[in-house]
């Protein structure tokens, strides 16, 4: 009898532990998904899929599909689809590169140290005229997003090809391509610094965040919960930072660095790459989009709209210049995902972006975004496209065919959302 009382008290304890958390049981579940799935393939490529090295070209490879997954969140949550983004980056990663090769070096010069700055400003504005037209033609004429974007990803993927006359576009401006990935990095103790901050960052906003909920009378968090989410946050963050830091720069690369300064390379000296500039602008995007969904009145009106579209009309929201701001957003973010997708490759190749339209919506599904509106975040789109492409580079490590990568990824697509499904049927959301 005793033991039957000891085996049942170990699942109410279990609960009333993740309950005094407060963790979201779905996002547990993602993560948990994602260690298995990384697990499996270190497993299967003998140890290789999870070195500092193989970590930091996943980070490199998620950025671009990551950064148009949280555009394409407020475009879920509103009750819209996007198919054109993959066109779009296309567009604007052509856009960027006639302009930063044929067009400023005329007036500035070949490697003027504006060129860079000039050419993702330009290539962000034309993202947003591109996106807001769209949501233009959605919210006022009343055409449906799926086809108005069907349409968008076969105009834009061929107004690429007309900018570019059909050509490789290239070599990139220096600066440009830093952006990139491995070509720009923070180094080891712009790394450490980055990492310090952040978590000083992330302790001070839950100290905030107590403070606030029980000057208002709200219920708040155990303290030993408190100190159990600020630990594994810091070693979360600082995890990662060490795990980038540890993939360490190749000798003969290092030596040209140090040659290029005029000095000589020390013997025995090692330097690791730390964390790329992309992986930067993406927790700088991560952070912004974040706000702009919790903290302002865009966010508020992006998710009642999607909750119940007829009832946030009615309560005073134009719903429709609402779509025209949020495919904007999504065109804007589309550019930024082109600078970092052609600053990786170097040039600007026709068939950039093929399949991202739905690699980013996977992304946000995968997610937790709920394609009947109203739900989603920011934070499991960006967990949504590190597992999409987790499950892709293990395969192609492993030595899985393409096909069969695609039919898998199309499986799991389904998969999640019927999880999706029971999730919320199970808990009433």
């Amino acid at each position: 009898m005793s033991d039957t009382a000891l085996s049942g008290s170990k699942s109410p304890a279990a609960r009333n532990f993740f309950t005094a958390l407060q963790l979201d049981t779905r996002l547990l579940g993602m993560i948990g998904a994602f260690i298995v799935l990384c697990l499996v393939f270190n497993v299967f490529t003998d140890g290789r899929f999870l070195t500092p090295r193989n970590i930091f070209n996943l980070t490199i490879q998620t950025v671009s599909v990551a950064i148009m997954a949280t555009g394409m969140v407020f475009v879920i949550v509103t009750r819209h689809i996007d198919l054109s983004v993959g066109s779009l980056l296309a567009t604007v990663a052509a856009v960027m590169a006639v302009i930063q090769t044929d067009v400023l070096p005329q007036f500035m010069g070949l490697g003027h140290s504006g060129i860079w700055v000039l050419a993702i400003l330009s290539g962000v504005v034309v993202g947003c005229i591109i996106g807001a037209f769209q949501g233009w033609m959605i919210g006022y004429l009343g055409i449906p997003a799926f086809i108005v974007t069907l349409g968008g990803l076969l105009v834009w993927r061929n107004v690429a090809w007309f900018i570019t006359s059909g050509q490789t576009i290239g070599p990139l401006d220096e600066t440009f391509t830093m952006i990139g990935g491995i070509g720009g990095t923070m180094g080891e103790t712009g790394s450490w610094i980055l990492g310090v901050l952040a978590v000083g960052a992330v302790l001070w906003l839950q100290v905030a965040s107590r403070r606030r909920k029980s000057a208002h009378g709200f219920p708040v968090k155990p303290m030993w919960a408190e100190v159990v989410m600020a630990g594994i946050t810091t070693v979360s963050i600082l995890g990662f930072v060490a795990i980038l830091n540890a993939y360490d720069i190749p000798k003969a690369r290092l030596k040209r660095i140090f040659e290029a300064s005029g000095e000589t390379l020390p013997e025995g000296l090692t330097m690791g790459y730390g964390i790329p500039y992309s992986v930067l602008l993406l927790i700088v995007i991560a952070v912004i989009m974040t706000v702009v969904a919790q903290r302002t009145r865009l966010g508020r009106y992006i998710f009642a709209t999607g909750g119940n579209p007829d009832a946030a009309e009615l309560s005073g929201i134009n719903t429709r210049f609402l779509t025209v701001k949020v495919f904007a957003i999504m065109g804007g973010l589309c550019a930024l995902a082109a600078a970092v997708a052609s600053a990786r490759l170097g040039f600007s190749t026709n068939d950039i972006g093929t399949l991202d339209e739905l690699r980013v919506i996977a992304a946000a599904v995968i997610g937790g975004t709920a394609l009947a509106g109203g739900v989603g975040t920011i934070y499991g789109a960006i967990l949504g496209a590190l597992i999409m492409q987790s499950l892709q580079s293990g395969m192609a490590m492993v030595g899985v065919d393409a096909p069969l990568q695609n039919i898998v990824v199309g499986v799991v697509l389904v998969l999640a959302v019927l999880v999706d499904i029971i999730y919320r049927k199970r808990t009433g959301d």
